[in-house]
């Protein structure tokens, strides 16, 4: 059984956003290929082009679920509903965790939002940078919900 929390904060210490990270993380399990699934997650790192809103890691948890558990059809109120109220429930339990499911929040920044330009990966960024850990987090956190709702990826 692959280990999805040692995956996910691989690929974040490898450059991938945090968001590409934790969807990373599952893509085989999700019929995705490596490409696909960097390019799909590769808007919402740094809560979402660096507008510093719902933590990456968190949108990557998310698209996890809509991959595993989605519904397709716009009449389909009962996959919405359900689908909503497991967002809700993983966005609780991530935000017990870690007081936030906000970007800026988790890193403590007072400005909304930054530049597109991103940080340059050094050893100085990962060392004030909680992503990682978080990324790993979330991986986590989204194998035992899936394991508790008896559907293992």
């Amino acid at each position: 059984m692959k280990n999805h929390k040692e995956l996910a904060k691989a690929y974040f210490l490898e450059g991938y956003n945090c968001t590409q990270s934790v969807l990373l993380a599952f893509h085989e399990e999700l019929g995705l290929d490596k490409e696909t699934a960097a390019s799909l997650a590769s808007p919402f790192g740094g809560g979402m082009g660096r507008l510093r809103e719902v933590c990456g890691t968190v949108s990557g948890m998310f698209l996890v679920l809509g991959l595993k558990c989605g519904y397709s059809s716009p009449k389909d109120q009962d996959g919405k509903k359900q689908l909503y109220e497991q967002v809700q429930e993983l966005a609780g339990i991530f935000q017990k965790h870690h007081g936030s499911i906000v970007c800026r929040e988790l890193l403590g920044l007072s400005h909304r939002s930054d530049s597109p330009t991103p940080s340059k990966r050094t050893e100085e960024y990962y060392k004030k940078r909680p992503c990682a850990d978080l990324a790993a987090d979330a991986a986590e956190i989204l194998e035992q919900f899936f394991s508790e709702k008896g559907s293992p990826l």
